[in-house]
């Protein structure tokens, strides 16, 4: 068995999101992030939140896998930095901190690089993705050192794109 983070961007994942329906899927194996900066994101924070969420699912399994949407990457991708050992990443439409679309209200995460991360990672991203170009979403993939996947223009890999249980996400989770 395998426990899971779900770690949301801004605002949290709707009840509509890939996200929400895939940690209602499995259950207690499964524990999202609470940080106290939904929306107005401070890193932190959210890395806080992501160690406590990983102390909680490791205690249920001792193999976690992180699952990570939009901003979430970038939360993930720092507590992995910092030596979280989870077993597996999977990075959705991480957007560019560097590009015009980065949120105003993230600024403490504007100074985050993508660095080769510890464990295995899978990142999806999509060609017409409003916060990050196909060649940036590349660029973070191959310095992350992660498989990059790129299933077509499904704006940022959301609830809006309908993407519903998201079969292909679960196609490629790493773990």
């Amino acid at each position: 068995m395998v426990a899971y983070v779900i770690i949301p961007g801004i605002d949290g994942s709707d009840e509509r999101h890939w996200q929400t329906l895939w940690e209602r899927e499995w259950g207690d194996r499964a524990v999202r992030i609470a940080p106290r900066s939904w929306s107005q994101p401070g890193l932190p924070d959210w890395i806080d939140a992501v160690r406590k969420a990983y102390a909680t699912a490791a205690r249920r399994d001792p193999r976690v896998v992180l699952v990570a949407h939009s901003l979430g990457c970038w939360a993930a991708s720092a507590c992995l930095a910092l030596g979280t050992p989870a077993a597996g990443a999977l990075l959705v439409a991480p957007p560019d901190p560097r590009g015009p679309a980065f949120p105003d209200r993230a600024t403490t995460f504007r100074a985050l690089t993508a660095e080769q991360l510890p464990c295995p990672a899978v990142l999806v991203s999509s060609t017409d993705d409003p916060y990050c170009t196909p060649d940036r979403s590349a660029g973070f993939a191959a310095r992350w050192g992660a498989r990059h996947h790129e299933p077509g223009a499904y704006g940022h890999l959301n609830s809006a794109s309908g993407l519903g249980s998201w079969p292909y996400g679960r196609e490629v989770l790493p773990g």
